[in-house]
């Protein structure tokens, strides 16, 4: 069974310090952990580092203080992110590091170890499998055509067979009035047949342009 570093309440220094340094050792390790799995860590990086570090001092100094824990709680509580609000994998971060903080604040060392290798290595593996991620159909078309081209129902037989879904989102003018750029939301559906696609589109008309790429993926999932 696991067993606590801390004995009835009491804290030795000695105690203390093994907690604290594990706090800061782990840290690291799951900042750098973030720091493999994320193309631009950022400052969140040392946040990462910090916390269990930080959560470890704050369970230590309210252990066994019902109103202290209740009065820290509803300080956590209130905290809140000003800025744009994190992602899903970052919040997956956020709570990994603090749950480890909780277990060292606790005097759980070798539950915090454990929690660091088994969840640091599924956060790994799970990042290189490009698990959950697949190839997203969905795209955003742009064809810009010269004005006097009739282009209602002109790609409609093209959308039917090479699409699953085409929305017509908005057509404006470009080019200083000379061209008219039309903006479509599709779904293929083989995402291997996007090029195709587009060669087919050029085909009606030698003077078309078209652009198409991946339809932008909210960030802030949380």
């Amino acid at each position: 069974m696991l067993s606590s570093i801390f004995h009835a309440g009491s804290f030795e220094l000695q105690s203390v310090a093994m907690a604290l340094t594990a706090g800061l050792v782990l840290g690291l390790v799951i900042s750098l952990i973030y720091h493999i799995t994320n193309d631009e860590p950022g400052r969140f990086a040392v946040v990462i580092a910090a916390m269990p570090f930080l959560m470890t001092a704050v369970i230590m100094i309210v252990n066994g203080n019902l109103g202290t824990s209740v009065a820290v709680l509803g300080a956590f509580g209130l905290v809140r992110f000003r800025s744009a609000a994190g992602s899903a994998w970052e919040i997956v971060f956020l709570f990994f590091s603090m749950a480890v903080g909780l277990a060292l604040g606790m005097g759980f060392l070798s539950l915090a170890v454990i929690i660091t290798l088994i969840v640091g290595a599924m956060l790994l593996i799970l990042d290189r499998s490009a698990y959950g991620q697949g190839i997203s159909r969905q795209r955003e078309l742009r064809i810009t055509i010269p004005e006097d081209l009739n282009y209602p129902g002109l790609f409609d037989d093209l959308f039917q067979r090479y699409t699953r879904k085409a929305f017509f989102r908005r057509v404006r003018t470009t080019n200083m009035g000379t061209m008219y750029e039309l903006n479509y939301r599709v779904e293929l559906r083989k995402a291997s047949e996007e090029k195709e696609l587009i060669d087919q589109i050029r085909c009606r008309n030698g003077n078309l342009s078209v652009i198409m790429g991946l339809v932008e993926k909210e960030k802030n999932i949380l």
